[in-house]
């Protein structure tokens, strides 16, 4: 099988109709709706629309043809090659009709979940190894504690949950990125998947970075094929990023009543990659429910989805949770979810060393000269009416602030007391009463 250069086993191509598992009827039904929708007519080109081989696709067209479905047209390609055309039948058309009354899915053959619980395996978050120089690279915008790298490398490699946690403002949400950008190899998404004759689609171009441009668009005629099972999408680990607007529902099967067909939850198109969940507790529903929907996917790697008939069925779980609150955990979890998430690592604010190195790394990102009466104005009068408490984001929100007000007025970059005064107005608002 090919490596594809990722270190991930690519899926095989499906070498023959018995070989895809698929009852024959929906691949089929498959066949002739795509024919119809898209208006093929040469076996090359349903190859591509259905992402098979040439030669499987040669026997579905025999198949449907012996049925009565397909006739030969008699008519070369007009490019002048000798391959034959097809059309459907009156019959055919009826079928394809009948078809899309049950559902309206066409174009690329599913992936049974028996076989994609196969590839899941060779592409597992868990087979990852992280090593500190990727990680501190993958950080290498971020000033963080030589602590905290220690902490972060075995929890990413573990593929277990995390929860970071800590005061606001300081780099949870850019820690998650870099996690994130650390991962650097490829995995394969299928564009659906089947189960107990049902398609659930899964590669969302929203979610999925596709690695090869020529594949982002399923029903594309120019894709090449044979390097891999092209049912497959070739992507960047997935990265899922919710906040307050996480909810228990969209963490189930969506059904498209008007298609007739599913599409994948948050967590499963997540699958190989990361699901971050942000700003834990400012959700609509209480930390404790979202994680102990999240108990049985941890603790067994495997997650329960339901049909609309009720038919519940299980999927692989293999995404790296991570949980980032600003709220103390003890404060938000009982004592046994919070052992189901494996790795807790607070995330403080920087040191007033580490605090100085970030004000100078944005200031000269930034083009803004420092000035050291103005720093020396920030450390010893305005910190201490906040108990010299730092954060992370303060920089670049002071330095920004500055920098409006020098285009506002029309002077070069600059930084002095008085500016950094107003700055510093606008990044906390006073406690006072307002009058009515």
């Amino acid at each position: 099988m090919n490596m594809q250069n990722t270190g991930v086993m690519a899926p095989p191509s499906p070498r023959s109709l018995e070989g895809m598992a698929l009852p024959l009827p929906m691949m089929r039904d498959i066949l002739v709706k795509t024919m119809f929708r898209m208006n093929l007519t040469m076996v090359t080109q349903l190859a591509r629309a259905v992402c098979l081989p040439v030669n499987v696709t040669q026997e579905l067209v025999d198949l449907a043809r012996g049925q009565l479905l397909l006739e030969a047209t008699g008519s070369m390609s007009s490019s002048g090659s000798s391959e034959m055309g097809y059309q459907l039948t009156d019959a055919g058309r009826n079928r394809a009709n009948d078809a899309l009354k049950q559902s309206e899915y066409y174009g690329a053959m599913p992936v049974p979940l028996d076989i994609y619980r196969e590839q899941i395996k060779r592409q597992s978050i868990r087979n990852i190894q992280i090593t500190r120089d990727q990680l501190t690279t993958a950080m290498g915008h971020l000033i963080l504690p030589p602590a905290l790298i220690s902490n972060l490398g075995p929890a990413v490699s573990s593929g277990r949950s995390i929860l970071m946690y800590g005061p606001p403002g300081n780099g949870k949400s850019s820690i998650s990125n870099g996690i994130r950008d650390a991962l650097g190899d490829k995995i394969y998404v299928p564009r659906a998947i089947e189960y107990s004759g049902q398609v659930i689609t899964v590669y969302d171009p929203i979610v999925h970075s596709s690695a090869d441009d020529d594949e982002q668009d399923p029903n594309s005629l120019r894709r090449t094929t044979g390097r891999f099972d092209t049912r497959y999408v070739r992507c960047e680990r997935p990265t899922v990023i919710t906040g307050g607007e996480l909810s228990l529902s969209m963490l189930d099967l969506v059904y498209n009543p008007v298609a007739r067909t599913y599409q994948a939850p948050l967590q499963m198109k997540s699958t190989g990659g990361i699901f971050i969940v942000d700003d834990l507790g400012r959700q609509a529903e209480p930390p404790q429910s979202l994680v102990n929907r999240w108990i049985v996917p941890l603790e067994e790697s495997k997650d329960i989805l339901a049909l609309q008939s009720g038919e519940k069925f299980e999927v692989p779980f293999d995404t790296l949770v991570i949980f980032s609150t600003n709220f103390h955990p003890n404060a938000i979890f009982d004592q046994a979810a919070l052992r189901r998430i494996f790795f807790k690592i607070k995330i403080d604010g920087p040191s007033q060393a580490d605090f100085l190195k970030i004000f100078a790394l944005v200031a000269r990102k930034k083009k803004m000269p420092l000035d050291e009466r103005t720093l020396v104005h920030l450390l010893n009068n305005l910190y201490p009416q906040i108990d010299n408490v730092y954060a992370n984001y303060q920089p670049i929100f002071l330095i920004d602030q500055m920098i409006s007000i020098c285009e506002f007025e029309g002077i070069p970059y600059q930084m002095n007391p008085d500016m950094i005064d107003r700055a510093w107005a606008n990044m906390f608002v006073k406690e006072e009463e307002i009058v009515r």
